[in-house]
């Protein structure tokens, strides 16, 4: 994975690799509930979308209730759209003394597991990333996002105590993935975004930096993905020593990156609602030139939407992007 970053640092023609996993749906004969409760439907969407568009990564799906699901946190599953928390599980200090680390492979984990394997058997011209959640933004399902922002302030000891226990999962989680074939995996703490430095510098970073001691080597790379507003964050942030940083569209990505080491790579940050969503071919084809006018001097840098893509967005919009993209020559 270290010789593969530093391909795309020193490619000529720089192919972006957007958050990209969920539209596969409209290529394959499944519902949103087959893809995220059936590894195989897994693997041969993911092979199905990278029939239809020329990434140099396979993106995992990024189901952000898996692990809260593992931790015992209720979940809505449907046809239709992808799973969400319905409710917080963590209210009394009773509660946070009482929450069990799940073992791997608890809820669906072993589905996604499961999946890395799949995919690595259709997908072997490329790396394959796997997808988690990050710790504070873990902690935020499993507290309610505004009430840990409170707990974070009046009682940072709870807050802490569940977040041991939840990166300690973590850990073994992401090892697990490593150990069933994916070259990395992408660490979504867009919660962290919310965070003053000093509360992200108690509260995520330390948490993330253990993630990534224990599992990130020359074999196997960490993304990690903050969509939130990192700049004053920016510092700490490099300091969780992921090689690949990820930031969504309230950045400034010109600017942010003059802030980074090259040799660590910054992806984004096309935005995922606004233009991949809702957007045309035509605004979007103008947004990403826009950015890559702007970025392309920076070997470090690769194009990519700013979060995760949804799963209903045309096609017509995602093949402009990639159309535009393509013009991307450093």
């Amino acid at each position: 994975m270290d010789l593969w970053l530093e391909e795309i640092k020193t490619a000529k023609i720089k192919k972006p690799l957007p958050i990209l996993s969920f539209p596969a749906i409209q290529l394959v004969d499944y519902s949103m509930k087959d893809l995220v409760t059936n590894s195989v439907a897994q693997g041969k969407a993911i092979r199905a979308l990278l029939d239809r568009v020329d990434m140099p990564a396979a993106i995992m799906f990024m189901d952000l209730s898996v692990e809260a699901e593992a931790f015992g946190s209720p979940v809505a599953i449907t046809d239709d759209d992808v799973p969400v928390v319905t409710d917080r599980i963590l209210v009394t200090d009773e509660d946070i003394d009482n929450l069990k680390i799940p073992k791997v492979g608890d809820a669906r984990t072993q589905i996604y597991i499961d999946a890395v394997k799949e995919t690595k058997k259709r997908v072997t011209d490329r790396p394959t990333i796997a997808g988690v959640i990050g710790p504070f933004t873990l902690a935020g399902r499993l507290f309610d996002m505004t009430e840990i922002m409170i707990m974070s302030m009046i009682e940072p000891e709870a807050v802490e105590k569940a977040l041991k226990k939840i990166t300690a999962f973590l850990i073994d989680y992401v090892k697990a993935l490593k150990e069933a074939g994916a070259d990395g995996v992408c660490i979504a703490e867009p919660a962290a975004g919310l965070l003053s430095p000093d509360l992200n510098q108690e509260f995520s970073v330390p948490y993330n930096k253990q993630i990534v001691d224990a599992v990130q080597d020359e074999e196997f790379t960490v993304m990690y993905h903050n969509c939130g507003n990192v700049d004053p964050l920016i510092e700490d942030i490099v300091k969780i020593g992921a090689k690949v940083l990820h930031f969504g569209n309230e950045t400034v990505m010109d600017k942010i990156i003059q802030l980074i080491p090259k040799d660590v790579i910054v992806m984004g940050n096309i935005d995922a609602a606004v233009e991949f969503r809702h957007g045309t071919p035509q605004s979007i084809a103008e947004v990403t030139k826009d950015v890559i006018s702007k970025c392309s001097a920076y070997p470090n840098f690769v194009l990519s939407s700013g979060c995760d893509i949804p799963s209903q967005t045309s096609f017509d919009n995602i093949d402009a992007f990639f159309e535009a993209a393509s013009e991307f020559i450093s």
